[in-house]
């Protein structure tokens, strides 16, 4: 039977509340969990930087029982509030909003990991790095040591890069790579860290690590990830240290 236009008018503006306030019902009933799983992931990928995380283990309250963290502009200078005056936190700093903007422009989270035994005694300095890999984003965390020398820990991770070969940056083999390596060498200079290319198992000195078989162009991505944000970070550095950094 044909129904009349106002029929389907009236059916499709019911239809059309019935499931607004369904979506609407399930969004307000799942947005808690949902926040609360990406505040998991994302303290948990900053720790990871520094220690191992076991399945089990209280993650939230191990960062809030040992990290502390600001938020720094490009000259160094810690910042509370943005531009319409409301505070700003690391963990909320959107790091990929940041990333789209010019370096200067950026604000940059810094999560210091406390000692266990002095919670005012700074063990390391985390920070988040942002950069694109051969088929999309990269990302992850860097701890450097209390003097902002060597490098602790990294974490890596992606949103395309090919299974067994650029995906191979989220592996704990990779980045145990990266441990004890120098990010300035002995003039004082910021060279970072490199992968190179081609994977031979042997020792690389101070400032290089194996590469990625296959992944060059991966590898490439991190090592600018790595020299660009940590560049980025100098103008601080150099107001916690001000003999370390040229």
């Amino acid at each position: 039977m044909q129904q009349s236009n106002g029929y389907i008018i009236i059916f499709t503006v019911i239809t059309t509340i019935i499931i607004g306030g369904a979506l609407s019902f399930t969004s307000q009933v799942l947005g808690p969990a949902q926040k609360r799983s990406i505040e998991l992931d994302t303290k948990s990928q900053i720790l990871k930087a520094v220690m191992e995380i076991k399945e089990g283990d209280d993650v939230l309250g191990i960062y809030d029982q040992r990290i502390k963290s600001l938020v720094v502009d490009y000259n160094g200078n810690e910042i509370t509030t943005n531009a319409k005056g409301a505070p700003i936190v690391a963990e909320e700093v959107n790091i990929l909003k940041n990333y789209k903007k010019s370096a200067e422009d950026r604000e940059y989270p810094v999560f210091m990991f406390m000692s266990e035994s002095n919670p005012d005694e700074v063990e390391s300095y985390i920070l988040p790095i942002y950069g694109a890999g051969l088929w999309d984003k990269i990302w992850g965390f860097v701890a450097l040591d209390k003097s902002l020398q060597s490098i602790q820990g990294v974490v890596f991770d992606h949103k395309g890069e090919t299974p067994g070969l650029g995906a191979r940056i989220s592996d704990k083999e990779v980045q145990d790579r990266f441990k004890n390596k120098k990010i300035y060498d002995q003039g004082g200079s910021l060279v970072s860290v490199s992968m190179l290319k081609g994977e031979k198992g042997e020792p690389l000195g101070d400032h290089h690590v194996d590469g990625l078989s296959g992944a060059t162009l991966t590898a490439k991505g991190v090592n600018d990830m790595l020299l660009r944000y940590l560049g980025s970070y100098q103008a601080y550095f150099k107001k916690i240290n001000p003999d370390l950094v040229k």
